[in-house]
């Protein structure tokens, strides 16, 4: 399996360096990503007075946040940078990669929102954003693919 995980990283990640927009979407994909699903939040509690849906997708994103530490807490998996694989766009800790935290934390919100939402095109944008991040998270260098993987079925059982 992890020669599996190897292959498909290098795969989305020989792209770095081809070209500048690229890569600097994906950083920034990869980085702020977050902070998109903290202001969307912001916009259904204040703006379209979607409250409860906004504190349920919040206590998703804590409750599957939780589960990362858990899993962390009996499973340690390195980053591809720690395994001299690929090139690394931004600088990160050498930490646990698996399940991925940022991955985690916009999966856990855009699957509570497509779910319950009854306007769907906010929920599939979501989905969406939140696919455009997971996949930046292996093409900067600091994700498995099964990492990502990892982190879409803990967000989607919280």
């Amino acid at each position: 399996m992890e020669e599996l995980n190897q292959s498909i990283f290098l795969k989305i990640n020989y792209l770095v360096n081809s070209s500048n927009i690229l890569d600097n979407v994906a950083i920034f994909s990869a980085e702020y990503m977050p902070y998109f699903f903290i202001f969307l939040e912001i916009v259904l509690y204040f703006g379209l007075k979607k409250k409860n849906t906004a504190i349920f997708a919040f206590m998703s994103m804590v409750l599957a946040l939780t589960f990362n530490k858990l899993i962390g807490m009996v499973y340690f998996h390195n980053r591809p940078f720690i395994d001299n694989l690929g090139v690394t766009l931004v600088n990160h800790l050498p930490d646990n990669s698996f399940p991925s935290d940022h991955t985690t934390f916009i999966f856990a919100i855009a699957i509570f929102l497509y779910i319950n939402l009854e306007n769907k095109i906010i929920g599939e944008v979501s989905l969406i954003l939140a696919l455009i991040g997971g996949v930046s998270r292996i093409f900067i260098g600091v994700h498995y693919p099964f990492d990502i993987l990892g982190a879409i079925l803990v967000a989607l059982i919280s």
